[in-house]
């Protein structure tokens, strides 16, 4: 379902008439070729290289040599699945397209914007099998081979059976999430949701490393993708909300009439809008931001190089070391903040389902 619903967020109407007014989330943007835009005035496009590495794209790409038309792209191209109402549907790989010096049935890819456009302007949608695409469908597949391969040993030896690979390596996360995020905050209904919390914190974490394997895919670091694992907890939260919970939003306890005026419309804001908006943000800028930084410290022997070549050779090293150093430190990161989206989920569910039997209790004793 997940893969299904990103697949459609992935997916763009395209009208050239509307091209200048549209604003795209820099993350979003697609294209290869800004990885290796061709530099103004003979400066290197540090933006450019950047956000080309970072954000998705028509086919994954490696890395290429020389520049302009001459340049040879090492790269493996992807489906290219387009929809126009006047000229039917369009479905080829993306190297036809070369890297957007060629068109192609009718469309070509802008060198400028990144984007597949109508040779005619007519519009169109893309859904596309982009880089992003690819690496949530690598990801599952991954997950599943765990969770299954686990599962099965579990059905085959018991519970009682010292554990053995990847069991073994699983069965103390799985322990920690349990003891450290499911029962504090969800009590005698944390079975309940535990496949939703597991599979959250393992898509995410599998999705962080992978993300910082040489030419991965910046998954998480797209914020489409973090706004759909955001909705799914909001989902979840709602289904499962119980009459105190809605209560306390609509009619909050002990709070004066002329009170409840300003605090209702904040607390409608806090829990159906910001509760999801602070999940899918706080992972998107995490992650987002550390290949960002990985990026600029690697590309600073470019620039120092730019100004002197003496200076680009002897910032090399220093480059290397703080980009080993941000590396290890992204792997942490990786998990910190697979567990920090996991335990705040459990936490807002907790909240959305707790029995205010406390309150009850209160009562009672002034009585």
């Amino acid at each position: 379902m997940l893969l299904v619903t990103t697949q459609l967020s992935f997916a763009q109407e395209h009208d050239a008439s509307q091209t200048h007014h549209e604003a795209v989330p820099v993350e979003s943007e697609i294209g290869v070729e800004t990885a290796h835009a061709e530099s103004h005035e003979g400066k290197m496009d540090i933006k450019g290289e950047i956000f080309g590495h970072i954000s998705d794209s028509y086919d994954w790409h490696f890395f290429s040599m020389g520049e302009g038309h001459q340049a040879t792209h090492v790269s493996i191209p992807l489906p290219v699945l387009l929809f126009s109402p006047e000229k039917g549907t369009s479905f080829f790989m993306s190297s036809e397209l070369q890297h957007g010096h060629e068109e192609y049935n009718g469309y070509k890819l802008n060198t400028k914007t990144h984007k597949i456009e109508s040779v005619d302007g007519s519009k169109f949608y893309d859904f596309s099998i982009t880089k992003n695409v690819v690496s949530m469908i690598l990801s599952i597949i991954i997950l599943l081979v765990l969770m299954i391969g686990v599962a099965n040993k579990y059905k085959k030896n018991g519970t009682n059976t010292a554990p053995s690979g990847f069991q073994n390596a699983l069965e103390p996360i799985i322990g920690f999430i349990v003891d450290n995020v499911a029962k504090p905050s969800l009590g005698k209904s944390y079975l309940k949701y535990m496949p939703l919390l597991l599979t959250m914190f393992f898509f995410i974490w599998i999705n962080n490393l992978l993300g910082l394997l040489p030419g991965g895919a910046n998954l998480t670091g797209n914020i489409a993708v973090t706004l759909l694992l955001a909705m799914v907890f909001f989902v979840v939260m709602l289904f499962n909300s119980n009459k105190y919970f809605w209560g306390h939003i609509f009619n909050p306890p002990g709070v004066p009439l002329a009170i409840k005026f300003i605090l209702v419309p904040i607390e409608i804001l806090s829990n159906l809008l910001i509760k999801p908006a602070a999940l899918a943000i706080r992972l998107f800028a995490n992650i987002f931001a550390g290949h960002t930084i990985i990026l600029s410290i690697i590309l600073l022997i470019f620039i120092f190089g730019s100004m002197s070549k003496v200076a680009g050779v002897a910032f090399i090293p220093v480059s290397v070391g703080f980009s080993v150093f941000m590396f290890c430190l992204e792997l942490l990161v990786a998990a910190i903040q697979a567990f920090i989206f996991t335990n705040l989920t459990a936490v807002f569910i907790g909240q959305a389902i707790e029995e205010h039997h406390h309150d009850e209790a209160h009562a009672h004793d002034h009585h």
